[in-house]
């Protein structure tokens, strides 16, 4: 069952349209993410499915009911709308405690919600600080209640506007694990806005790329991060390295090898892009001659960075574990093509 529906949504303040004709379907039990860089429209396109904005075009629908119909002029206020909405900075009550603000808009009559309140506090380790105000919680804690507060009313669906963006690097990983078997547990469709590529590609089921008020792409997050229909879509994952060559016979040749270019017409010019962990570095033997410029250990693995004969700019490489050869030392390089894009230049 659908649990949220939005077709060929577009709206606009005072200036040209910031959403443009989006149309997203998000499962009952499904989690979806938007990725995109800041002001692409995210957020905006949360805010309506909220219904804190009046739909301009297009039409939502939350658990199969129409809740907002742009040409009809529908709207639903929100508080009717079955909708669990968390906000980036919690928003969480001050002068109420953390129960109480998890708590709050249940009705006395709810009392098997009120004793779900306690259980899902002693779960995620809030029990201790039920009684606490949150301008004593830490990130951890508020992110937590915040979430909670979104759950207990039992809404259709959970809209939440980067839920992990407050939280230090250390505590985000365990948070989002949490949050995860929550929602997973919870059979409630969820959309979620990020603009960490990692913390997307973590917490969906099905990703959506925005680009300029559009959904560029969508689809299973894996398949989106192999397959990127553009370079504007592989960039969003981190780093790339960038070589410049024409096509010739379906092909381009580059100082790392050739590489096929389909879809790409004869003397094309096109661009190569390959992901940072998708060069093989060892000794010099097979693969590319290059030149090690810098290493430096990352933890995990070690960042290089390799000049390569024609290729104005060095090359950066992520090798597994700690691999740190001096400056000047010969080694080779081998690009994995399942980590390298060929795509027309811009």
């Amino acid at each position: 069952m659908i649990g949220l529906s939005l077709e060929r949504v577009s709206h606009a303040f005072d200036g040209p349209d910031v959403v443009r004709r989006v149309s997203v379907a998000v499962d009952a039990g499904e989690v979806a993410c938007l990725l995109g860089p800041s002001g692409c429209g995210k957020t905006t396109l949360l805010r309506l499915a909220a219904g804190l904005e009046y739909l301009q075009r297009g039409r939502i629908a939350i658990g199969g009911r129409v809740v907002a119909d742009g040409e009809a002029g529908l709207h639903t206020p929100p508080e009717d709308r079955r909708v669990g909405l968390m906000f980036q900075d919690y928003a969480l009550f001050p002068h109420l405690t953390v129960y109480d603000n998890i708590a709050f808009g249940l009705s006395d009559r709810l009392r098997k919600r009120r004793r779900w309140v306690r259980v899902a506090l002693d779960r995620v380790g809030l029990a201790d600080v039920a009684s606490s105000y949150p301008h004593t919680l830490s990130g951890g804690q508020q992110q937590r209640t915040a979430l909670l507060r979104a759950l207990a009313p039992e809404p259709e669906v959970l809209l939440l506007d980067e839920p992990f963006s407050g939280l230090d690097v250390t505590r985000r990983a365990s948070v989002r694990e949490q949050t995860l078997g929550l929602l997973r547990e919870s059979g409630i469709a969820t959309l979620i806005v990020c603009h960490d590529p990692e913390e997307a590609m973590f917490m969906a089921d099905h990703l959506l790329v925005m680009d300029a008020g559009e959904i560029i792409q969508h689809g299973a997050p894996a398949e989106i991060y192999l397959h990127p229909a553009n370079a504007f879509v592989a960039a969003l994952f981190g780093p790339l390295n960038r070589l410049d060559a024409l096509v010739r016979g379906g092909r381009v040749d580059t100082p790392l090898g050739g590489f096929d270019a389909p879809g790409l017409a004869e003397g094309t010019a096109a661009r190569v892009l390959i992901r940072p962990e998708g060069l093989a570095v060892g000794p010099a033997a097979n693969g590319a001659a290059v030149t090690v410029v810098s290493a430096r250990l990352l933890g995990r693995s070690s960042h290089l960075r390799l000049a390569v004969s024609g290729i104005d700019e060095p090359l950066q490489a992520l090798v597994p574990g700690v691999f740190l050869p001096e400056p000047g030392t010969p080694v080779s390089a081998d690009a994995n093509r399942a980590h390298s894009f060929v795509f027309a230049a811009e």
